[in-house]
């Protein structure tokens, strides 16, 4: 029997159909992980979105301060709080205590005292102050050398934040890097960094998906090869074509710049937190009945 939560966990993670997400799961006796492949080769997911439904309101923010570097998430329950002036004054004061600090997780930063007492008694209280749960989801560090460079940006009043870290300082060139970055969303800095496991999860994926779309089997490799550069080039940083320059990949106007990255941190608030939608159990059980 496939169960609302498993058609709804499918749904959310390929965008396809309620129907199609049942079919997919008889298919596969409940293996949602099988089931998403399954839909890709038929056609009806063209990827995984796994997470794309978030709940998490809030904002990210990055700090730099000489060679140190914070980039961290703060979350409230609901947009409305997360432009309150408590809120903002709240995002200043962490940024603030985080910069002074150590601390390169969340656990640590939260743990570190500041003006007499730690962030999380700090959290706390705003929860008490707000009106809403209020908390720290994501903390990360970078240093750097005085000849490296930091860039970063905060997109749509800190919906997104990216902080960069090159090997040349040119704060120019790192913070369109930055730009970059938030608007192409890349998942790695080039390919030797994607998971070799995940690269053949993919070509499998996409030689069955060619073989359902009736391609001969002599041209499926050549095929496979093709999109599977496509996807790479989606997905790696280097190889994308150039946020203000599409005709040229970043790679190209780091090379230009005499330039390299080093390392890239992208948050965007709520990502990986899935809404709460108190109805869609009985909106799918009464499509799966019909």
């Amino acid at each position: 029997m496939i169960s609302a939560k498993q058609v709804k966990e499918l749904r959310d993670q390929t965008g396809a159909g309620m129907m199609d997400c049942k079919k997919a799961l008889e298919h596969t006796d409940g293996n949602v992980a099988e089931a998403v492949d399954y839909l890709r080769e038929k056609g009806i997911a063209k990827a995984a979105k796994k997470n794309d439904r978030v709940a998490a309101e809030g904002l990210c923010n990055v700090i730099v301060k000489d060679n140190q570097a914070v980039i961290y998430e703060i979350n409230s329950e609901t947009d409305f709080v997360s432009k309150n002036t408590k809120f903002l004054t709240l995002i200043e004061t962490i940024g603030e205590a985080l910069i002074e600090s150590d601390a390169r997780t969340t656990e640590e930063a939260l743990q570190y005292e500041f003006k007499g007492e730690t962030l999380e008694t700090h959290l706390k209280e705003a929860t008490a102050t707000i009106g809403e749960r209020i908390t720290m989801r994501r903390v990360s560090r970078l240093e750097k050398t005085d000849e490296e460079g930091f860039g970063s940006y905060i997109h749509m009043g800190g919906r997104i934040a990216v902080l960069v870290k090159i090997t040349k300082d040119l704060p120019d060139v790192a913070k369109d890097i930055a730009m970059h970055v938030a608007a192409n969303n890349p998942k790695y800095l080039d390919r030797s960094k994607v998971d070799p496991e995940m690269v053949e999860h993919e070509k499998r994926v996409l030689t069955q998906q060619a073989l359902e779309e009736g391609k001969p089997e002599k041209i499926v490799e050549k095929m496979v090869v093709g999109r599977l550069n496509k996807y790479l080039q989606e997905i790696c940083l280097v190889d994308q074509p150039f946020v203000k320059d599409t005709d040229i990949k970043v790679s190209q106007y780091l090379k230009n710049n005499e330039t390299g990255v080093i390392e890239f941190i992208r948050l965007e608030v709520g990502e990986g937190i899935e809404k709460k939608e108190e109805d869609f159990a009985a909106e799918v059980m009464a499509q799966v009945n019909k």
